[in-house]
């Protein structure tokens, strides 16, 4: 008996000697550190619901499934690396390669992660500008994927001096070839940093047949949506060359009419002038502190012309239509308290008694 235990205690000696050449100790030891980590993550996720500072939220949910995973990959590696170093007895450089090319990648993942969070959280506050908070997005995204191909580049044993003189040289030869890709690429930017639109703004080209709603702004086209509900694929390059007009961005929208009073209402021409003007500035869905003009214009061949020229306060397309359609039913009711009405198309004709009618030749 004391054998097998003297032989047990040998054993477990042994194991605990030879542990970091232990694939199954290693994948139990993972397994621990995965455990606590899911204690310790659970544990932070209850403090950081409790404060008002959002920013931890973001900072923590994105560390969640790139930890874990960089808890299990790394041992991998380790055992991978003592279960060839058996097999092949060789030695094997590369996996040091293999590990820096995991932390460059979980950190990358990490940093996408939170920027994802963070432009997510940004949207849904409202209080920025959907187009701005997206394009800095991509940028920093860009920003970080670059700085990781150079770090794995530079891993790897490239010389990142070469491999930059190499990329001058070919950089042009692409540059040629991809022009077009380019030129949408840097049109994307420029929206972006000039600001024309932004998503959700109506807009129209009188260059182009072209007018919607902005659905989104990629950095190769722009998507929008026409009225008739068909979208509309437009190449970034070519909003560098056309006259984008941008309705969204109204500050009143326009009523201009012109009102035809019948010639035989002329001398009620001025009172109906007066009591039309009253009514617009006291309209409360009109913007009296715009230009506002409402007086007699002119001749027309069958009617006397007021002209009506105002702006309302609403820019929305529909509210607009109803606020016009109050202004011309109450113009049109000011028209007839005044004995008035409006004039329609009609046509004298004169026929003078007096005329001795043409007789032909033979009569």
């Amino acid at each position: 008996m004391n054998e097998l235990v003297l032989a047990w205690q040998q054993d477990v000696l042994l194991f605990i000697k030879e542990w970091n050449s232990n694939v199954i100790f290693i994948t139990l030891a993972s397994f621990v550190a995965w455990i606590v980590w899911r204690l310790v993550y659970g544990r932070l996720e209850v403090l950081v619901e409790k404060t008002h500072f959002h920013w931890d939220d973001l900072v923590l949910s994105a560390l969640k499934t790139p930890v874990s995973t960089l808890i299990w990959c790394w041992p991998a590696t380790i055992s991978l690396g003592f279960v060839l170093q058996e097999q092949t007895d060789s030695n094997l450089n590369w996996l040091s390669t293999l590990k820096h090319f995991l932390v460059v990648g979980i950190f990358i993942w990490i940093v996408m992660r939170l920027i994802s969070n963070v432009e997510e959280y940004i949207l849904k506050q409202k209080k920025r500008d959907e187009t701005t908070v997206q394009a800095i997005a991509k940028v920093t995204r860009l920003f970080f994927v670059v700085i990781g191909a150079l770090t794995v580049v530079q891993t790897f044993g490239l010389s990142l001096s070469g491999l930059l003189t190499f990329g001058g040289v070919g950089g042009l030869v692409v540059g040629f070839a991809a022009k077009d890709l380019l030129s949408n690429f840097f049109g994307g930017m420029m929206i972006y940093f000039d600001r024309p639109f932004k998503v959700g703004d109506w807009v129209r080209s009188p260059d182009r047949e072209i007018e919607g709603t902005v659905e989104r702004i990629g950095w190769r086209m722009t998507i929008i949506r026409t009225f008739d509900k068909r979208p509309l694929y437009v190449p970034n390059s070519v909003f560098s060359s056309i006259v984008v007009e941008n309705p969204s961005r109204m500050l009143n929208r326009r009523i201009h009419e012109n009102i035809g009073i019948r010639y035989d209402d002329s001398t009620k021409l001025e009172p109906i002038a007066n009591d039309i003007k009253s009514m617009l500035q006291n309209h409360p869905d009109i913007d009296a502190k715009q230009t506002l003009i409402v007086n007699f214009n002119g001749f027309a061949p069958s009617s006397l012309t007021i002209m009506v020229y105002t702006f309302t306060k609403t820019v929305n397309w529909i509210r607009f239509h109803k606020v016009k359609q109050d202004v011309l039913l109450q113009i049109l009711d000011i028209v007839h308290r005044h004995g008035a009405d409006i004039a329609f198309p009609t046509q004298t004709l004169k026929i003078d008694a007096n005329q001795t009618p043409l007789i032909g030749p033979d009569e």
